[in-house]
């Protein structure tokens, strides 16, 4: 598979861990928080969170 590039994001959030892995996972949310700027939007959004899983 030859090496790949590593993204690692840290933030601290002040909420209960349910709620942040909730807004962190399911599509719904995702399409609300992922915009880069305000002329960028998320029409959908889709993952899979098992092993090798895919996030579109």
């Amino acid at each position: 598979m030859g090496n790949k590039p590593i993204i690692t994001i840290e933030t601290i959030v002040n909420r209960g861990m349910n709620q942040v892995w909730t807004c962190w996972t399911e599509p719904r949310h995702i399409m609300q928080w992922n915009n880069a700027s305000e002329d960028w939007h998320t029409p959908s959004a889709e993952n899979d969170l098992r092993v090798r899983g895919t996030f579109t």
